[in-house]
């Protein structure tokens, strides 16, 4: 699978997901299943637990069910989640 831009508009819940950079030292190692995704919020399931992480605080590794881990910074996919798969990504290249 090709990794570019339009994987933004992509559904996110059911992946497994780490956080690598945050502003919120707490956050740093949380990793588990995304099971929810809010405008501003994505629920992770970590150690049984859930853990709520502001997505525009964070730097989130994704790994798709094909293997491939993409790194992606939380601030590009705040919004709804139904409106950020309608969104046109725009390349800059």
């Amino acid at each position: 699978m090709n990794v570019t831009p339009a994987i933004l508009q992509h559904e996110f819940i059911g992946l497994k997901a780490k956080v690598v950079e945050s502003m919120n030292p707490y956050y740093r190692g949380v990793m588990g299943r995304v099971i929810d995704e809010t405008r501003n919020t994505f629920t992770i399931l970590h150690k049984g637990e859930r853990k709520v992480i502001v997505k525009e605080a964070a730097v989130f590794h994704f790994t798709l069910p094909d293997g491939t881990v993409i790194k992606v910074d939380g601030k590009v996919m705040v919004g709804r989640p139904e409106d950020r798969v309608k969104r046109r990504i725009r390349r800059r290249w």
